[in-house]
């Protein structure tokens, strides 16, 4: 990995600020330790590795039930390691195996960041803060049935990690948010983090006891540790501290409500001028950068080691999911990119522009298209394409290729034997696009 080797500037220009966040991202050539091209032959333990850091990299990968091509904490994996395949993801962040048992050291966790997400174990201890939050609550948006705590906790102990299933029934039997007590329960525990999701089993979540599946050295007092309000673990500020400094490393850079909304952290849980002062501090000893970007009106934040990485010369053609962390923010995406993007799949259809699912197409570290895929029998089907215009209105034949390109790996990936276009925009593309994919 090349290190950086200018001094960071004072001012950088957009294009700088986009190829730092590809980079940042795990997105260009040489960022992460497996190639898409090695991902088909490596071994599973190599691959098993390549997720493990491209998770540690990210620090957060959403969880989403929504599954076109594959669901979208599998597309945040292929579009920075290629085919690495489902078995090393599985046991990357859950274990693998079979049953409910976690077959060895949980190496993640699940828990509420950015939304749902797959975390590092290592982070833990920063969520400490979090848990106190609920703690204080006393609620999130049903109210807690005390009586039911213990008993959980007993069944956990005694019966080993369990599923909602399991324990009783997610559901009361109305729509899927009318909880039943045992879920609500057993949520409840997982947020104060008594409880811990570090295994899915079906798509449903293992709950463990924190003190059972969470390492030791993530769970128990360090020097500077504080036990408020029954939680163990680095003091809030210190939290907050640590979630900034990680926040502006996924980022490479960005601006203050960008890098709060990495993790979420202000609103019910934390006071944004909290936030604002930690981050103040980070910035006098050193640990982030501000800077100003081109064009932007408000400061931004940088990792200091990112600074000294120039423009980047290549980056993964793919496509990206909704919920990749590359365009969780839409704002910072458009002044990044340019790149105006909303996902429509909660959108009626008749008033959708773009598509249902539709998904940014990366190419020499710009998004140059959307993408609306569906696997229809033995084929890909791109229901509709939608190019970015060029500076003069014409749509780049680089673009073209890089979609082409796109859309072919993917349909090896899913096992479709060919690529249908059935709607392109602007339709002058559609010839050059069908001929790019002969």
């Amino acid at each position: 990995m090349r290190r950086p080797v200018d001094l960071p500037a004072t001012e950088i220009s957009v294009a700088d600020a986009r190829a730092i966040a590809v980079r940042a991202q795990g997105l260009s050539s040489g960022v992460l330790p497996l190639r898409p091209s090695q991902s088909a032959r490596a071994s599973l333990t190599r691959r098993v590795a390549a997720v493990g850091d491209t998770l540690r990299l990210l620090g957060a990968v959403q969880l989403d039930t929504i599954s076109v091509l594959a669901r979208s904490h599998e597309l945040v994996q292929y579009a920075r390691l290629g085919p690495v395949g489902r078995d090393a993801i599985e046991q990357a962040y859950w274990g693998g195996g079979v049953g409910n048992a976690h077959p060895g050291v949980a190496s993640a966790f699940e828990y509420w960041s950015h939304a749902a997400c797959v975390l590092p174990i290592e982070e833990w201890s920063s969520f400490a803060y979090r848990r106190r939050s609920y703690r204080r609550l006393g609620i999130r948006w049903h109210d807690v049935p005390t009586a039911a705590l213990e008993g959980i906790r007993d069944r956990l102990r005694t019966e080993g990690p369990l599923t909602s299933t399991d324990l009783g029934g997610a559901k009361k039997g109305g729509e899927w948010w009318d909880w039943s007590e045992t879920k609500v329960a057993v949520e409840w525990l997982l947020d104060i983090g008594d409880v811990v999701c570090v295994r899915r089993t079906g798509w449903r979540r293992v709950y463990d006891l924190a003190e059972r599946a969470v390492p030791g050295e993530h769970r128990t007092p360090s020097p500077g540790w504080v036990d408020v309000d029954g939680v163990y673990g680095p003091s809030d500020a210190d939290c907050v501290r640590e979630l900034l400094i990680r926040s502006a490393r996924v980022l490479g850079v960005g601006s203050l409500i960008e890098l709060i909304d990495v993790h979420r952290l202000t609103g019910r849980h934390m006071a944004r001028s909290f936030v604002e002062q930690v981050l103040n501090e980070l910035v006098d000893d050193g640990s982030i950068a501000k800077v100003r970007v081109e064009g932007w009106s408000a400061a931004a934040y940088a990792d200091p080691l990112a600074l000294g990485f120039g423009t980047v010369s290549r980056s993964r053609t793919t496509l990206l999911s909704p919920f990749d962390s590359l365009v969780w923010h839409r704002g910072r995406t458009s002044r990044l990119f340019g790149f105006d993007y909303q996902l429509e799949a909660y959108v009626p259809s008749h008033k959708r522009v773009h598509g249902y699912f539709t998904m940014p197409v990366l190419h020499g570290g710009k998004l140059v298209a959307r993408v609306d895929p569906k696997r229809i029998g033995s084929n890909l089907h791109a229901r509709q394409v939608t190019f970015e215009a060029g500076p003069r209105g014409a749509i780049p034949t680089s673009s073209i290729n890089g979609v082409a390109a796109a859309l072919r790996e993917a349909a090896a990936w899913v096992g479709a034997t060919d690529v249908v276009i059935d709607r392109t925009v602007p339709e002058s593309a559609a010839a050059a696009l069908r001929g790019a994919l002969l």
